[in-house]
Parts: C-alpha cells; sequence; structure tokens
C-alpha cells in the first residue's frame, strides 16, 4: 500500500486515524535520534531517509543518480514497516537488534531481512528503535555500503 503525497506533511495526514498517532510517534523518533547528515524524502510511497548526492556523489548503485537509501519508514495495509538497511548490512547490528527485541516487547519480532513489522501499534519499542537509530553515521554507512557491494 502506497500513500500518495507529495509531502512529508501530506503523508503523514493520510495514515489511518488507527495507527496515525504511532505512526508519528516512530516518526519523530527516527528525526530525533537519526545522526547528523541524512536528507528526509519521499520515495516509493514511504518516507525515507537517504545519503545525499552532495554528500555520496557515487549515489545508489541500483539506481544511478539516486541518494544512497538507508531508512524507509511506511504505512503498509496491515502494519507499520520500518526499514534499516544497516541492519541488512551488518549482521551485528542484527543480531543486537533481535538480542535486544524481546526485552523491549511481548511479541514475537516479526522482521524480514531488513524490514521490521509493527503490527499492534501500542507495543512498538520505542526506545529500542532510538538506539537502532543512533547505531549508524553516514559515514559508518557509506563505508559499509561500499564494503558491500564491492565484494
Amino acid at each position: 500500500m502506497q500513500i500518495p503525497a507529495d509531502s512529508i506533511a501530506e503523508y503523514l495526514s493520510q495514515i489511518p486515524e488507527e495507527r496515525q498517532e504511532a505512526f508519528i510517534k516512530l516518526y519523530n523518533t527516527i528525526k530525533k535520534n537519526l545522526p547528523d547528515g541524512f536528507e528526509e524524502t519521499l520515495s516509493s510511497g514511504m518516507i525515507t531517509w537517504n545519503v545525499p548526492l552532495e554528500t555520496y556523489p557515487a549515489g545508489y548503485h541500483c539506481t544511478p543518480g539516486k541518494a544512497l537509501p538507508f531508512i524507509a519508514l511506511a504505512s503498509q495495509k496491515n502494519f507499520i514497516a520500518l526499514y534499516h538497511m544497516g541492519m541488512y548490512a551488518n549482521d551485528d547490528i542484527l543480531t543486537w537488534f533481535t538480542e535486544e527485541f524481546p526485552k523491549y516487547s511481548k511479541r514475537k519480532l516479526d522482521m524480514g531481512k531488513s524490514c521490521i513489522r509493527f503490527k499492534h501499534n501500542n507495543e512498538i519499542p520505542f526506545d529500542l528503535v532510538a538506539e537502532l537509530i543512533k547505531k549508524m553515521t553516514v559515514q559508518n554507512w557509506i563505508d559499509l555500503y561500499e564494503k558491500n557491494i564491492k565484494r
């Protein structure tokens, strides 16, 4: 499910009412804890945070001329999705997150390779997400990205 919007404010206003409060709190958690240097945009029907081309002119190898994606937040049909590419590329961060999650939630962790699915709006572990978001700077992400794509 993509939300058509021309601005972040418009996107946020279209989040279904029953999950709007939790979604906005998660959005603000990301914004507050994200290290400096990432650029917030809308892309593919999601709110995204990327490494700007001014910082990393090589951009994303899959889509030349596009900024390097890092985090995305989306309201899907049945859940809120948080995509964190750093977890996809760094086993230490992925292991840390999966080991910490049970300390913050009674629910089983529902995730794919880089997507964390939150189906219960009142049980999102905001403090854990804040810690996850702080774990990687722009330069950390660029270095990890280059190491992984040059294999």
